[in-house]
């Protein structure tokens, strides 16, 4: 999948959307994910993910947010001067499952110039992590710093 050119802030208008490509999740990496940095029972033990709320082994939100970034970098969210998150609201509506291949669908939904600092300003983005069922999985509402075009055209 190729990337389009980096865009500045002042390319974004509200209503623009972006699609990343695909990520497809396995059990092992669950676990893995699961052991280092989230480590509660039905992320990581089959039989006691099925007598818990999810009914069998999910993902962390963590290790879905972590795949969500990944995806929103290599493949989403083509924004000059990288992802800098300035705040956020997160939701996981339904649980990352082993073997979901999930993709991420992003739309700007502000756009805020800086008043104090031209070089940059803020763009708001909603992005919707998505399985191969058409689940969500996770909601993003991320504030992104977004470079803005100097003037004189450099950059």
């Amino acid at each position: 999948m190729s990337r389009p050119n980096r865009l500045y802030l002042d390319d974004l208008d509200v209503g623009r959307r972006f699609k990343s490509g695909s990520y497809t999740i396995d059990e092992d990496e669950i676990k893995a994910f699961a052991a280092q940095f989230d480590p509660q029972p039905f992320h990581l033990d089959d039989a006691a993910a099925k007598e818990s709320l999810f009914k069998g082994l999910a993902a962390s939100g963590w290790h879905t947010a972590a795949i969500t970034m990944r995806l929103n970098v290599e493949t989403g969210l083509p924004f000059a001067g990288g992802l800098i998150g300035a705040g956020g609201e997160i939701s996981w509506p339904a649980p990352t499952r082993p073997g979901d291949s999930l993709h991420v669908e992003s739309e700007v939904v502000e756009v805020i110039p800086s008043r104090s600092k031209p070089d940059r300003g803020i763009a708001v983005v909603v992005s919707r992590t998505i399985n191969q069922r058409d689940e969500v999985v996770q909601i993003l509402k991320a504030k992104l710093v977004v470079a803005r075009r100097v003037a004189g055209g450099a950059c």
